[in-house]
């Protein structure tokens, strides 16, 4: 179904409740709260590092610390970047977020055991220093660094880490988002502060590429209810990543502050903000206003965004090969573990010759060339060519091809034809007419959708567009026949894969589940144990694209597109920022935290020319203009869908 609304990663636990009030949890949440706020007169603020202001849950300042009009005023040279996104944040909860903007964020507050190298993406050491597996392959050691410390002055250890893993081994609530990486885990030990021993029920190739974030247990522990702590009523976030949360509003903005105590050594920017722009075209001005520093689109510029601005000379567009999929998905019958069927997909789905004729009847290289204007790949196999080893695409006999006459063959064979109207109806005798779930704020779901319309419409098949600001509530409920879906895929690409599984469906029709659209097959789940033991990179990468080809002939997902990502800066604000890959890579949602790591302020005096901006300072108001509203941020993160994954 997250994202990342921007199409990136989204998983939730297999046991979580779907609460529709939030009266209670909101109270709940209010109460645990209190536990997850660092002292203002931290141990690393008397030591000389940034003191974060402590903020009450309506954003003022409640001890030391400026205000966010001093903020704003930038004095002594305050460095601040400035992020305008597509998405408001899920869950400040690692446990609980799913869409890319969260995630993204979680990547800046807490270290991996490991990292993704930014020039190619092999695992590089994060939390931990070094790792080795036993001759078996079932017992994995991590030797944690000694040079870290969270943010309010206490040691990181392995103590630490194994909590964590050990809080997603026990708690249902705390498997939410990365619940899928611990499932093998037979036991988590920290034989002393720097030993991390993690033994397993079978191999496990993802060992170095645990996307998990390791929080400290001396705050965390305080927490009750995992499932419905948001994480967002109290500030600074103690953290050991290069950036300290200390600020946010829903549906506005995140405030993230330099933490001078970073291993890796201290961001070159003061303060970093990530402001919400619901109206992308809005975020566009603001860039060239030097309003904003950097904006990411929705979750890419569009052509006409992008080409608007290649005529400034204080704006860099990037434009590079992406990691994401842009995809059409069915609901086949939302169906929980126990058995019980939910929602009300259209029974005609259930038919593969019906699946494989609607995706007949979609001309991708037009989406390509129309839509994206040549700022995207025509779609194929599951996994992005980016990922070149485990990229797939159909042989000639196996593609569904764009074959308009073939797909009304096939729906006449299923015993849908047209009627003296030109109606494709069943044999009860109703007309077919799918409706498409479409995100509100991609113009791109909105331009496929139409062209669905046509095509489709061609066929004597009806398309309503649901475009909605939300559309996870339908999407769990499993009340849509198709939707619009997308996911970034990680260098590793487990997680990704392990969403079509049965055992990602929810467990109860009550619960929330992992899946992407209620899929189970027996043999795709045979594949995904199979490529989750084999350590032979390129057996497991042939098993990979054998799940690949499995997923294809199903006929759930329809891969329309792999989308650039298309981002822009302003250089008289930005003077250099790492991509990821080096070569040809984004900057905005990278595996890792390396792009607002690095980026080097530009200096004022090197770019005179522009009368709209005076730096990168400029566009801090962000942290305190609402532009999207008042909306309040559930106290229970609801599962993301695929415009709102990573």
């Amino acid at each position: 179904m997250n994202t990342d609304d921007q199409h990136g990663r989204g998983r939730t636990g297999p046991g979580r409740k779907r609460i529709r009030f939030l009266a209670a949890a909101g109270a709940t949440a209010l109460l645990l709260a209190s536990g997850l706020a660092a002292p203002a007169a931290s141990a690393s603020a008397r030591a000389g590092q940034p003191a974060y202001a402590a903020r009450s849950k309506d954003g003022t300042v409640v001890e030391d610390g400026t205000s966010a009009k001093e903020d704003n005023e930038a004095k002594n040279g305050h460095k601040v970047l400035t992020v305008a996104v597509a998405q408001s944040v899920d869950s400040l909860s690692p446990f609980l977020a799913i869409r890319l903007v969260s995630t993204s964020i979680h990547r800046l507050l807490y270290e991996y055991l490991t990292d993704y190298d930014p020039k190619d993406a092999h695992p590089v050491p994060g939390l931990a220093t070094t790792w080795e597996s036993s001759p078996d392959k079932l017992t994995w050691t991590y030797t944690i660094r000694t040079n870290a410390t969270w943010s309010d002055g206490q040691q990181v250890t392995a103590e630490d880490a194994a909590w964590t893993f050990n809080k997603m081994m026990t708690d249902q609530g705390a498997a939410t988002a990365n619940g899928s990486f611990v499932t093998n885990f037979a036991k988590v030990t920290a034989p002393s502060p720097t030993q991390l021993v993690i033994r397993l029920k079978k191999p496990q190739a993802t060992m170095t590429a645990l996307d998990v974030p390791i929080v400290p247990k001396h705050i965390w522990e305080k927490v009750g209810d995992f499932s419905k702590f948001n994480n967002d009523k109290t500030f600074p976030i103690v953290g050991d990543g290069p950036f300290v949360l200390t600020d946010y509003k829903p549906d506005s903005y995140v405030r993230l502050q330099a933490n001078r105590s970073f291993w890796r050594g201290a961001p070159k920017f003061d303060e970093l903000v990530f402001r919400y722009y619901k109206d992308q075209d809005a975020a566009v001005a603001a860039l060239r206003k030097g309003e904003v520093s950097f904006v990411a689109g929705s979750p890419s510029l569009t052509p006409a965004q992008a080409a608007s601005l290649k005529g400034d000379r204080n704006i860099h567009v990037n434009d590079a090969p992406g990691r994401r999929f842009y995809a059409l998905a069915t609901n086949p019958g939302a169906q929980a573990r126990n058995g019980r069927k939910f929602g009300d997909g259209d029974p005609s789905l259930l038919d593969q010759r019906v699946r494989h004729a609607l995706f007949m009847a979609v001309d991708r290289k037009a989406i390509v060339d129309k839509v994206f204007q040549g700022h995207a790949v025509e779609g194929q196999g599951y996994i992005p060519p980016r990922f070149s080893p485990y990229f797939w695409k159909p042989s000639a006999s196996q593609e569904l091809a764009y074959d308009p006459a073939k797909a009304a063959r096939l729906l006449d064979e299923a015993g849908y034809r047209k009627n003296a109207q030109g109606k494709r109806v069943g044999k009860d005798g109703k007309p077919l007419n799918y409706r498409v779930l479409c995100h509100a704020t991609d113009p791109n779901d909105k331009a496929v959708g139409r062209y669905l319309q046509e095509w489709w419409g061609k066929l004597g098949i009806g398309v309503t567009l649901d475009c909605l600001d939300n559309v996870t509530d339908p999407w769990l409920a499993g009340k849509y026949d198709l939707a619009f879906d997308g996911w970034s895929v990680n260098p590793d690409p487990d997680f990704v894969l392990s969403i079509h599984t049965c055992a990602a469906r929810p467990a109860t029709p009550k619960d929330t589940g992992s899946t992407d659209d209620f899929i189970c097959d027996k043999t795709y789940d045979d594949l995904y144990a199979r490529q989750l033991a084999e350590y032979d990179p390129a057996e497991r990468a042939d098993v990979v694209r054998q799940m690949e080809s499995r997923l294809y002939d199903l006929g759930y997902m329809n891969v329309m597109a792999y989308p650039n990502a298309v981002e822009a800066y302003r250089t008289d604000q930005i003077k250099s920022v790492t991509t990821m890959p080096a070569k040809a890579g984004n900057i905005y949602g990278q595996d890792g935290y390396w792009s607002w790591w690095s980026a080097v302020p530009a200096n004022p005096s090197e770019n005179s020319g522009s009368s709209t901006s005076t730096g990168v300072v400029i566009g801090i108001v962000a942290g305190v203009v609402v532009l999207a509203g008042l909306a309040v941020l559930a106290a229970v993160r609801r599962r993301a869908t695929a415009g709102d994954r990573e």
